[in-house]
């Protein structure tokens, strides 16, 4: 079932909800990675893992919801990994969060969500305490 109207716009209800509170070029990016995934590996885990790979080269999960990052490319280990590989569980996502993108960049984000002890963090604890963050905006988003 596709995920798009006949006017080519995407179905809201048919995404996961960070994606329905996130603009539209990334809803449209999932939706029609997922649309051709499905195509390719049929309906399952494997298409949205590909959709997410492909949303999370041009976004990252900010709170509850994906912005368009400074510059496309890989966000993770897993996501830079190729081959036989890169399609297992072999290396941990950072769940959204660009952990490619510059400290100054993680800690920018980390003082929009309110990270307490952020000056202090290194880099990959301040990865760690963006995915904290994301989950819990999300949590609190999916209550409302």
């Amino acid at each position: 079932m596709s995920r798009f109207t006949k006017d080519g716009k995407v179905k809201a209800e048919m995404l996961p909800s960070t994606l329905q509170r996130s603009e539209v070029k990334a809803q449209d990016t999932f939706a029609a990675t997922l649309d051709s995934a499905e195509d390719q590996y049929g309906d399952g885990q494997r298409a949205r893992r590909t959709a997410f790979a492909s949303l999370k080269h041009g976004f990252e999960k900010v709170g509850d919801h994906w912005e368009a990052k400074g510059s496309k490319g890989p966000s993770d280990d897993q996501a830079a990994g190729q081959g036989a590989d890169s399609g297992s569980d072999a290396r941990p996502t950072a769940g959204g969060v660009d952990a490619n993108a510059s400290k100054k960049h993680l800690y920018d984000l980390a003082r929009k969500l309110d990270v307490p002890g952020r000056s202090t963090m290194t880099k990959d604890q301040l990865v760690t305490a963006l995915q904290k963050a994301n989950d819990r905006e999300t949590r609190k988003a999916r209550e409302k």
